[in-house]
């Protein structure tokens, strides 16, 4: 019973990092920053819990994997759409970054998307890495009155690696697969 209570809890902070990027996008248009960047910033800190409980109680599954995958994804976009209103001098100045990744974001999930009908849900070291960093910057940005800089060039050096390698994991792998740590821990 408590092995089934934890795997609720875990896919619980995932579903709640869902709905929290909806009430993330709305701060915003209402222009409420002090009550967005806070939120912002549990939606991150919950994102590393999540994992770790997953992880350290045994609780990991494909839906569980794929419910974090999603809550990763929708904070950032909400982080983006803050950072697009509220930081536009910044977004105009390293546009062709943003470009980059994104050109590399599409390629990787469209590879995905060929290939295994849906989106990816490996977890690599990379991604993590990367996730750690753009959320670091991402909190820091909203909290701070200029942009920690290294902290962003990192970040986005680290996620270009990840959709880079992610996307070769795509090409060698036969059959979609979660939590593949990365090329080097490949079996296919």
């Amino acid at each position: 019973m408590h092995h089934r209570r934890i795997y609720y809890v875990v896919n619980g902070i995932s579903i709640y990092r869902i709905i929290a990027a909806g009430m993330l996008v709305y701060l915003i248009i209402a222009k409420d920053i002090n009550w967005f960047k806070w939120l912002l910033a549990l939606s991150f800190f919950t994102d590393m819990i999540d994992g770790y409980m997953a992880r350290k109680y045994k609780v990991t599954s494909i839906i569980g994997s794929r419910l974090d995958s999603i809550g990763d994804d929708m904070t950032v976009a909400a982080a983006l759409v803050g950072l697009i209103l509220l930081k536009t001098d910044f977004i105009i100045r390293e546009k062709v970054l943003f470009i980059i990744l994104l050109f590399l974001y599409a390629i990787q999930n469209g590879a995905a998307l060929i290939k295994y009908h849906k989106t990816t849900a490996f977890h690599t070291y990379s991604a993590k890495a990367g996730a750690l960093l753009q959320g670091v910057f991402l909190i820091l940005v909203f909290f701070l009155s200029t942009p920690p800089m290294l902290l962003f060039y990192a970040g986005m050096l680290v996620t270009g690696i990840n959709l880079i390698e992610e996307t070769i994991m795509i090409i060698l792998l036969k059959g979609w697969k979660s939590d593949v740590k990365g090329l080097f821990w490949m079996k296919d």
